[in-house]
C-alpha cells in the first residue's frame, strides 16, 4: 500500500516528462491547430489577425512557423529550445495581444496560455535525453 501512496511504481525520469511535454503538446499543436491553419490557408489569409502589423497573411505564415514547423521540430527534438522559442513566441502573441490576455470570456486567450507554458517549460529544460538532439550529440 505505501508504494502506491508514494507512486513509486511510475519512473522518475525528468527524460521520460519531457518526451512526454514534446510529444503531447508539440503533437496536439501540430495536428489539432497549425494543420487545420494550413489546410484552411486561403480563406484564412485575409481575415486572420494582424496583431504585430505585418499583414494578414505575413502574420498567418507567422503563425505556421510557431505552431507547424516549431511543433513538428518539439515532437522529434530537434532544435528544441529554438523551436521552444518560436511556438512559445507565437502563443504569447495569441494570448497577451490577440486575445489581450484574458483568461475568461468569450474572447479567452486559455488555449493559447495553456500551450504557453508547455513550451516555456521546454524553452528552459531542452529536449531530454529522448530527443533527436541529443542522439547527435547536442547538448541538452
Amino acid at each position: 500500500m505505501k508504494k502506491l501512496l508514494h507512486l513509486d511504481f511510475l519512473p522518475r525520469s525528468p527524460d521520460v516528462a519531457l518526451l512526454l511535454l514534446r510529444l503531447i503538446f508539440g503533437g496536439a499543436m501540430l495536428g489539432l491547430h497549425g494543420w487545420e491553419k494550413l489546410m484552411k490557408f486561403g480563406e484564412m489569409s485575409g481575415s486572420f489577425a494582424d496583431p504585430l502589423g505585418v499583414g494578414r497573411t505575413a502574420s498567418l505564415v507567422l503563425a505556421l512557423v510557431g505552431e507547424i514547423l516549431c511543433t513538428a521540430l518539439l515532437v522529434v527534438g530537434a532544435y528544441t529550445r529554438f523551436a521552444a522559442l518560436g511556438a512559445a513566441i507565437t502563443m504569447g502573441v495569441a494570448f497577451f495581444i490577440v486575445h489581450g490576455g484574458q483568461l475568461s470570456g468569450p474572447d479567452s486567450g486559455e488555449m493559447s496560455f495553456l500551450y504557453l507554458a508547455p513550451f516555456l517549460a521546454l524553452l528552459i529544460a531542452g529536449g531530454g535525453r529522448f530527443s533527436l538532439d541529443a542522439k547527435l550529440g547536442a547538448k541538452v
